[in-house]
């Protein structure tokens, strides 16, 4: 039971990630390579803050999703004078810059020896120790990340920025400003991308940079991929087909080695034919360029 309540977690927080990012790739048709660099600084910084300061978690989670608010909004001033390619390749250079900081600053992060004893969730003076109380605390924080993600949506804003990926100069008669609309959109999705590196981090107790490489940002990427972007299921199914797939290969019999070989083909050929059969992916309502 405990494994599947694991696997529970885990699509808890890829979802998140994957709301997270849909926010820059569907709604606003902006290509990134950087969301787990974002994952990665909320996940340090709950694990910084949390054993340096020893502060709760109460205080921990938002001072973590400000922090990555705020480079994201940095970071989006940035990058946001491209598009296209050269924004992608803005992406993936701050993704290598946020690694190799995490990697090589070891008189705070550790380096790659990583984080350890990062002290799980409090309240009441209880902990959430076991792995059905972590996966209904994951499902309380997946429920408020759908429903922030779902008010933005809703809302004229993400009426604005669809308006701008589907037709910039179309959406500039109107009186949209793309890069204001764009930075708000880089805010948004970093300040989500936040909550599930904290959950990460005090569910997994510890952490290093490789968890939180360019690897990782191109999968999150892929899962919008399958399951498509630009509204709430596609993510979600996009989700459910990554993360259960490869768990699905251990009851195969093939050794671990083999098994996770067998993985990353598996997911190439998927990708090559739902891009050519589905370019909206199995459940999405917009087509990634």
């Amino acid at each position: 039971m405990n494994y599947l309540l694991h696997i529970g977690v885990m699509l808890g927080i890829y979802g998140m990630l994957a709301l997270s990012t849909n926010l820059l790739i569907g709604f606003g048709g902006l290509l990134t390579m950087a969301q787990a660099a974002f994952y990665g600084l909320g996940a340090y910084a709950y694990a910084l803050l949390s054993l340096k300061l020893g502060l709760p978690f109460y205080v921990t989670l938002p001072a973590a999703v400000a922090l990555c608010a705020l480079v994201g909004w940095l970071f989006g001033h940035a990058a946001l004078r491209f598009r296209n390619e050269a924004f992608v390749l803005a992406t993936i250079g701050f993704q290598m810059i946020v690694y190799v900081v995490l990697y090589n600053w070891t008189d705070l992060t550790r380096g790659p020896y990583g984080i350890s004893g990062i002290p799980r969730p409090e309240f009441f003076g209880m902990g959430i120790e076991s792995v059905p109380a972590y996966f209904v605390f994951t499902l309380v924080l997946f429920a408020l990340v759908l429903a922030f993600v779902h008010l933005v949506v809703q809302s004229p804003f993400a009426l604005s920025l669809k308006a701008l990926r589907d037709d910039e100069a179309a959406a500039q008669t109107l009186g949209i400003c793309p890069k204001g609309q764009y930075i708000k959109a880089m805010v948004f999705s970093s300040a989500v991308a936040a909550v599930p590196g904290v959950c990460f981090a005090s569910y997994i107790t510890y952490i290093d940079p490789t968890s939180f490489t360019l690897s990782e940002s191109i999968f999150i990427a892929c899962i919008l991929l399958v399951g498509g972007s630009g509204n709430i299921a596609g993510p979600m199914s996009g989700v459910v087909f990554m993360i259960v797939l490869p768990e699905l290969l251990r009851f195969v019999g093939l050794p671990d080695a083999v098994a996770a070989n067998l993985r990353e083909i598996i997911y190439g050929v998927l990708l090559i034919v739902l891009v050519y059969m589905k370019p909206k992916g199995l459940a999405g309502a917009y087509a990634v360029k």
